[in-house]
């Protein structure tokens, strides 16, 4: 009896194995395609928007090419299915990448590069397409054109989901674009969905408004399903700098990842492994991490055991390298935050900060922050947040985010403004943060908020502080003017009725009398006339000390700037609907 319950629990083991099968990435997002931002109409449309323009602004400017981009949402017949339209004057994609790009998860060539990117893991664009799919049916249309001189190429097509490649359902040549492609280059995408455009702070308007602002050599053309058409213009022709790939750090591997590297790398003896596949590893280092597990730079890879790897894993972290280094980063800068930012918001004033690169996990980062301060900005509200990270805007999951949290730990009391406890501040104000760095330790797939780290945080306040100086600067001297300027209305209201009781009292002429007193009120309220530059200093006929770069003041707050002639940096037009 016990042996025939034995050969049935066999036989029910065998049976569930038979059921066993591996499954691949994009069957385990085409059940799970929320955790990739996908999780209601809206949203959906949000995240593709981001993901098309994420990789036309990286393609454009790995090419040396300022971005045009077009962003258009079509309704469509079936209720809540809007076709997406992005169409930029990129280098184009040529037609063996196609099918990867558009119809397979994990594919691209930035996964496995050490450098700043927006997207990195080849999932993004393709995850629009299979929501597309899923939701309506209906597979992603392709035009690019990769050479100026031969026809473009339309391809029609959708992700096989349970082998991860991509279906092609129909392919042709495609002549019609010359009002598409006046530069002689780019792609023109097209993806149904099942999605619905809402106006607000986690809108398509709103991720375009800030992508414009962390991108101001970019100008975005907006087409809402209304009709209503918004211009987000050009206001720098200077593109990024651009960046380097760099080799790993050694404080940035782990010990699985040093055990692989050992079994992948061409090199045959740790000396030339450790110069070859790491940066910053210099002879000596290498001598030292190497003699830890009693072997040396000599040493030949193959013959290296697990123990010996664990010790040289163990002397890695505990040596002290040189930080990695930072031409893989390409800030916004101070000059172009300030750009952004006046170009899109009505405010006074201005004031941005560039910390210089610093290192998280080996992985080399840079915080930047700005602040607009008063005129068309709302007084009796919380400021407002804006969050990047690699150029990108973050409009989701505010509260979960490490931006927002550092905003909040910063006592902006101590800069003039009130702040509840454990809150933003309330004021005319909106603050943005910016972390650029080739691995942004985000939360979730989705990309939408940063997680904690100590040394990111820490460098975030420093940067809010920073610019909360500039402003309490500000505000102190326009306080001051302000006090002196009612003083001196004071003085004026009864200057003319002292000088005629002085008069009468004196015999001295009145008119001779109210000159003089108007001299000593000038004198003593002298702030009153104190007039400061667009860099908020104070303007004298010898300037005392440099302009600062990092602060402007606008005259005219009521609008944002559209005049070249009245801006600070020459070219800086507003949002223009039509």
């Amino acid at each position: 009896m016990a042996k025939k319950k034995a050969n049935s629990r066999r036989s029910d083991a065998e049976r569930m194995a038979s059921q066993h099968r591996q499954a691949n990435i994009s069957e385990y997002f085409d059940r799970n395609i929320a955790q990739l931002g996908f999780n209601s109409k809206q949203k959906a449309l949000v995240t593709a928007v981001k993901e098309g323009v994420d990789n036309a602004l990286d393609a454009c400017e790995e090419f040396g090419i300022l971005p045009n981009l077009l962003v258009q949402t079509i309704p469509m017949a079936d209720q809540d299915v809007l076709k997406l339209i992005i169409r930029d004057n990129g280098p184009g994609i040529p037609r063996k990448s196609i099918d990867g790009v558009f119809a397979q998860l994990l594919y691209g060539s930035k996964f496995h590069r050490v450098q700043q990117t927006r997207g990195q893991q080849g999932i993004g664009i393709s995850a629009a397409g299979m929501y597309g799919l899923k939701t309506t049916g209906q597979p992603v249309r392709v035009v690019s054109k990769p050479q100026p001189k031969k026809p473009a190429f339309e391809v029609i097509l959708k992700i096989d989901v349970e082998r991860n490649c991509a279906e092609i359902l129909e392919e042709r040549e495609f002549t019609d674009t010359k009002d598409w492609f006046p530069d002689g280059t780019g792609v023109h995408i097209e993806i149904p969905m099942k999605a619905v455009h809402k106006k607000g702070r986690q809108s398509v308007d709103a991720y375009l408004e800030q992508t414009a602002i962390a991108n101001p050599h970019a100008e975005i053309e907006w087409r809402a399903p209304s009709g209503e058409v918004f211009l987000f213009e050009r206001s720098s022709d200077e593109l990024p700098p651009a960046t380097k790939e760099i080799d790993p750090h050694p404080h940035g591997v782990e010990l699985g990842d040093l055990e692989r590297m050992l079994k992948k790398t061409p090199e045959k003896k740790l000396g030339g492994f450790f110069n070859k596949e790491f940066s910053r590893f210099s002879p000596s280092k290498v001598k030292t991490v190497t003699a830890a597990a009693k072997l040396t730079p000599q040493s030949w890879v193959a013959s290296v055991e697990h123990p010996a790897i664990v010790k040289m894993h163990d002397e890695m972290l505990g040596t002290k390298f040189m930080a990695p280094s930072t031409d893989c980063l390409a800030p916004i800068d101070a000059k172009n935050l300030l750009r952004g930012l006046s170009k899109e918001i009505g405010a006074e004033f201005f004031a941005a900060e560039t910390r210089s690169p610093s290192v998280w996990g080996g992985s080399p980062f840079l915080v930047e922050a700005a602040i607009a301060y008063g005129g068309k900005l709302p007084g009796d509200e919380q400021a407002v947040v804006y969050r990047f990270a690699n150029r990108v805007p973050l409009i989701y999951q505010q509260s979960g985010c490490a931006c927002f949290r550092a905003v909040q730990e910063v006592a902006w009391k101590g800069y003039g403004l009130s702040q509840p406890r454990g809150s933003l501040p309330v004021g005319p104000l909106v603050i943005l943060l910016h972390v650029a760095s080739t691995s942004v330790p985000f939360t979730n797939p989705a990309k939408e908020a940063v997680a904690e780290h100590e040394e990111i945080a820490k460098e975030m306040k420093l940067a809010l502080q920073k610019c909360g100086q500039h402003l309490k600067r500000y505000l102190s001297r326009r306080n001051r003017m302000r006090r002196e300027s009612e003083r001196r209305d004071v003085f004026h209201r009864y200057i003319g009725e002292i000088a005629a009781n002085l008069s009468a009292i004196t015999g001295e002429v009145r008119e001779d009398l109210v000159s003089s007193l108007t001299a000593t009120a000038q004198r003593h309220t002298e702030a009153a006339d104190i007039e400061l530059d667009d860099e908020g200093n104070v303007i004298e006929p010898v300037a005392r000390g440099k302009v600062d770069p990092n602060v402007l003041i606008l005259d005219n707050a009521s609008a944002p700037q559209v005049s070249e002639d009245d801006t600070l940096f020459g070219t800086a037009t507003s949002r223009r609907s039509r």
